[in-house]
């Protein structure tokens, strides 16, 4: 799955139109959600806790447009709680955001 950085400026453009600082400023809520969500996996130990913030944050990807993030979040979701792998491409991912 490519990942195409302007797919999340076009879901923010088709939603507020052609407002540049606006789209800039819900792109920033965005990756600071995003990178919440990842902190929240990052530390839980509990498999409900860990299941219910790798679907938030599929979630807060779909809403976006960021369509890697939402399948890799989707992923997480059934993924062992605090697979190193899962993380790390996770952290990946919202890195590139």
């Amino acid at each position: 799955m490519a990942y195409d950085p302007g797919a999340i400026d076009a879901t923010l453009a088709a939603a507020v139109g052609d407002e540049p600082v606006l789209i800039a400023e819900l792109r920033l809520a965005f990756l600071e959600s995003a990178k919440a969500g990842l902190q929240t996996l990052t530390r839980t130990e509990d498999a409900a806790t860990w299941k219910d913030a790798a679907l938030r944050l599929k979630g807060l990807a779909a809403s976006f447009g960021a369509v890697r993030l939402m399948a890799m979040a989707g992923e997480a979701a059934s993924a062992p709680v605090g697979d190193p792998e899962t993380l790390r491409k996770l952290r990946r991912a919202v890195d590139r955001l």
